[in-house]
Parts: structure tokens; C-alpha cells; sequence
């Protein structure tokens, strides 16, 4: 039974990962800003649930009481915001969530120790591989994800660990539910049409489900992926 740790596992991805881990016989901790959220997670499975700010050092290392095979860094949020507009105080909130708080993270599963066939993986975006308008802090860090895991799968390369992540586009969750109401106001658009303008891009023409994230997830979770490192694997319908 291998004990994992997925954060932001209140809801969406994090939430999805989490259900499929443990319907799958593992041992899961999910970590987040609201218990609430994560007792919903946990419904009637035996899922511990821990109270946690990525952002805060001292929250995260105190998740590591234990050493984990897997983990799943998810927590994060998204800004739109044009860069003129842009104040300094969601430049450094963007890049704390998103960015600073994937280094705690696996700095600390790292500290705590993990033994060969561990697994790091990091919840990057398709904002990791190209810009976007008014997504200039959003993109800047999930850019930075992306570098940190690169180097980080050179540093664990010969401990049997791995470090990788996986790039979703725009996937069916509460932030795109956020982003969603952020078109229709700012565009003066329906419901229908600012859907139809944020999946412009995919070739599919439609959202990304949780579900087709967590196949990424559980693979690179997998035995089968012990050769698979510093990969970026992306899900976005032919997008990137």
C-alpha cells in the first residue's frame, strides 16, 4: 500500500486524484485551505484530511510526519489580470500559490525522505508551454513549475525517484467555472459564448475533464513510468 499526498485536494483535479488513489487501494492524505472541502473529498473513505497553506513553510513541512511514495502537488489559483493593471501584491500571491508552494512542497517530501520508486509529480498547466493575455503572473510561475521540475528530475535521477507534471488545458473545474464568469463580464458575453472563447483554442472544441487528468496523474504514478522524468505531459486536446 503506498502512502500519498495530493494538495489542493478540496475539489477538481486535486479532489478527482485523490477519490482515484484511494479507490485504488492507496493510503491518501489530501491537504487544503478549507476542511470542509476536504471532508467532501474524503466522504466515506479513510482519507486523512490536513489543513494547509502552500505558501506558508511551516504548514507544509508540518504535513510531512511521515514520508510518502507519491506526491501530487495541485494546489493553486489562477489571476487574470492585464500587466498594467497588475498590482505587485498579486504578482507575489500568484507566484507563492503556484510556484513557491510546489518548492515546499516537494522540498519538504524530499527532507522527509522517499525511497526509490517515489514519485513527484507537479499539477503544472498548459500556461506552463505559452502565454496568454492578462495571464502574465499565472504564466510566469506554472513556466517557473516547469523549470523546477526539469531540474529537480536531474537532481532525484539516480535515487529511483521521479519528478515530472502534467500540463492540462482548460479543464471543467470550479477555477473554470471562475474564469468563465471573468469572460462573460469583462467580453459582455453569455454563458455559452465565454465558454466557447476559453476552448477556442483546444481542437476538440470542449473542456478537459478531471477524469482525463487523472489518467496522466495515476501513470506517471505508475511502476510502468520509472523512466519517465523531467516530462511535461500534456493534456489539452492538441492545443500545445
Amino acid at each position: 500500500m503506498r502512502q500519498v499526498l495530493v494538495t489542493g485536494g478540496g475539489s477538481g483535479i486535486g479532489q478527482a486524484c485523490a477519490r482515484d488513489f484511494a479507490a485504488r487501494g492507496d493510503k491518501v492524505t489530501i491537504a487544503g485551505r478549507r476542511m470542509d472541502a476536504l471532508e467532501e473529498t474524503k466522504g466515506d473513505t479513510d482519507m486523512r484530511c490536513l489543513q494547509l497553506d502552500v505558501t506558508d513553510e511551516a504548514s507544509v513541512n508540518a504535513l510531512f510526519d511521515q514520508s510518502y511514495d507519491v506526491v501530487v502537488a495541485n494546489a493553486g489559483a489562477g489571476f487574470s489580470v492585464p500587466v498594467a493593471q497588475m498590482t505587485t501584491q498579486v504578482w507575489n500571491d500568484t507566484m507563492a500559490v503556484n510556484l513557491t508552494g510546489v518548492f515546499l512542497t516537494f522540498r519538504a517530501a524530499l527532507q522527509q525522505g522517499m525511497q526509490p520508486g517515489g514519485r513527484l509529480i507537479a499539477m503544472a498547466s498548459i500556461a506552463s508551454l505559452k502565454g496568454g493575455a492578462n495571464l502574465a503572473a499565472y504564466a510566469a510561475a506554472k513556466h517557473g513549475v516547469l523549470g523546477l521540475v526539469r531540474s529537480l528530475a536531474v537532481e532525484v535521477a539516480k535515487t529511483g525517484v521521479t519528478c515530472n507534471a502534467v500540463c492540462p488545458g482548460f479543464v471543467d473545474t470550479a477555477m473554470a467555472d471562475g474564469a468563465i464568469r471573468n469572460v462573460m463580464k469583462r467580453m459582455e458575453v453569455d454563458r455559452e459564448k465565454a465558454e466557447k472563447m476559453l476552448v477556442g483554442n483546444n481542437p476538440m472544441r470542449r473542456m478537459i475533464t478531471c477524469d482525463e487528468v487523472v489518467a496522466a496523474v495515476r501513470f506517471l504514478a505508475s511502476p510502468e513510468a520509472s523512466m519517465i522524468n523531467g516530462h511535461d505531459m500534456v493534456v489539452s486536446g492538441g492545443e500545445i
